[in-house]
């Protein structure tokens, strides 16, 4: 399997609307964003897991309940990240301890999430395109999470 295409393929589908977001206001166009990214990671996995029909059976309830999971935790992170924004030129060393201690938060139930959907997923598929849609799913999750933070800024 080849990622230099599925990279290619996803900063084309992800980056214009990140950059589109980013014009309108971090706010304005999340639930947009989120949408289209989501999309795109579904057609991620089915080019990159060939599964079978029996295999998809199994597996896509398994990956819908992961995303209807996780879906949760990005809403908390766009509320988290807008209430840093919102606040960004008068944020207060207690208001920064908050938007910290909700990040780490976010991030803990995330990977949280990941371990557990990874080994549903183990059990639904074979182990080579479990390891497949586990690799992918970290290098979806890195590459989505580094032009994300790109357009964040940093604390004052």
């Amino acid at each position: 399997m080849k990622f230099g295409p599925l990279a290619v393929a996803l900063c084309l589908t992800a980056l214009p609307v990140l950059a589109q977001a980013q014009d309108a206001g971090l706010a304005t166009d999340e639930q947009i964003l989120l949408k289209q990214v989501m999309t795109d990671r579904k057609a991620v996995y089915a080019n990159n897991l060939k599964l079978t029909d029996d295999e998809s059976k199994k597996f896509w309830p398994v990956y819908d309940a992961y995303e209807a999971e996780v879906k949760k935790v990005n809403d908390r992170f766009l509320a988290n990240l807008n209430r840093f924004v919102e606040n960004y030129d008068t944020l207060s060393e207690n208001d920064a301890a908050e938007v910290l201690k909700e990040k780490m938060a976010i991030e803990k139930d995330r990977e949280a999430l990941k371990q557990e959907y990874t080994r549903k997923v183990a059990k639904v598929l074979p182990p080579k395109k479990a390891l497949r849609y586990a690799q992918i799913e970290t290098r979806v999750d890195n590459m989505l999470r580094r032009d994300v933070y790109s357009l964040i800024p940093l604390a004052n």
